[in-house]
C-alpha cells in the first residue's frame, strides 16, 4: 500500500480507489453487476428537487462537487438520480470539507427517498462531525441510528476522502465507511416506502464542500 500511495503514483484518483477497496471487508468487495451511476463526465442521469439548485452542482476531474466551497450554503441541496432503488448496495468515494467556525458542515447520502411537497423525504447516510455514520430520516422523523465510531475513529479522515457502502435488503439498512459498519438498523414500520431515489446532499450552514466519485450500484 505505500507504493500505492507514493509521491510517485502517476494516477492519484486509482490509488483512492485502490485504497477504499482495500479498506473493504472480503464480502463487501466490488461486484461484477455493480453499474455506474455517474459517467464521470456530466450530471446526465441526475436532477434536483428546485431545477434552479442544478447550477449548485458540478463536475470536475471525474468528481460530483458542491458549490464552490467559498461561501456559506444557504438551504439543504439534493442531487437525485431519476432512477428509483429498492433492494441495492450503493457505494462511493467521498470528500467534504469546510470551515466549521463558518457553521454547520455536513452532507449525507440520501436512499429510498422520494420527493413529497417539495421536499426530500427518506433515509439517509450521514456524513460530517457529530453524525459520521448515522441513519437519519429526512424531513420525517429524525434520528433512527446512532454511527458506531468506537473503530471507525481510527480510520476515518475527517477532511479527506474516505469510503461509504450503502446495502438495503428488504427492511435491514447496513452502512460501512472505510469499511467499518456503523450502523445495521431494520425498519419495523411497513408503511415506509422501500423503493426511492438515491440523492448526495450539502448541508446548509458554513463554508463547506463536498465531492462524490466512483458512484456505483448493484441491485439485488
Amino acid at each position: 500500500m505505500k507504493s500505492i500511495l507514493s509521491g510517485n503514483f502517476r494516477y492519484p484518483f486509482l490509488a483512492l480507489t485502490l485504497l477504499a477497496s482495500a479498506l473493504l471487508p472480503a464480502h463487501a468487495q466490488v461486484s461484477p453487476k455493480a453499474v455506474s451511476l455517474f459517467d464521470g463526465k456530466t450530471l446526465k442521469g441526475w436532477k434536483t428537487v428546485d431545477p434552479a439548485k442544478m447550477k449548485d452542482w458540478f463536475v470536475a476531474d471525474s468528481t460530483i462537487r458542491s458549490g464552490d466551497g467559498v461561501h456559506k450554503i444557504p438551504t439543504n441541496t439534493y442531487l437525485y438520480t431519476e432512477k428509483e432503488y429498492q433492494d441495492f448496495e450503493f457505494r462511493c468515494l467521498f470528500r467534504l470539507t469546510g470551515d466549521p467556525k463558518t457553521g454547520m458542515i455536513n452532507s449525507g447520502i440520501q436512499y429510498r427517498s422520494i420527493i413529497k411537497d417539495g421536499k426530500m423525504v427518506g433515509y439517509q447516510a450521514d456524513i460530517g462531525n457529530g453524525y459520521w455514520g448515522d441513519i437519519y430520516d429526512e424531513h420525517r422523523r429524525g434520528k433512527l441510528a446512532g454511527g458506531d465510531l468506537s473503530t471507525l475513529r481510527h480510520v476515518l479522515k475527517e477532511d479527506g476522502w474516505n469510503s461509504y457502502i450503502v446495502r438495503c435488503i428488504s427492511n435491514r439498512h447496513e452502512l460501512y465507511i472505510n469499511g467499518v459498519k456503523t450502523c445495521d438498523y431494520t425498519e419495523t414500520d411497513s408503511s415506509i416506502p422501500r423503493k426511492g431515489v438515491i440523492a448526495v446532499q450539502i448541508h446548509s450552514g458554513g463554508v463547506a464542500q463536498v465531492e462524490f466519485r466512483d458512484l456505483m450500484i448493484e441491485e439485488n
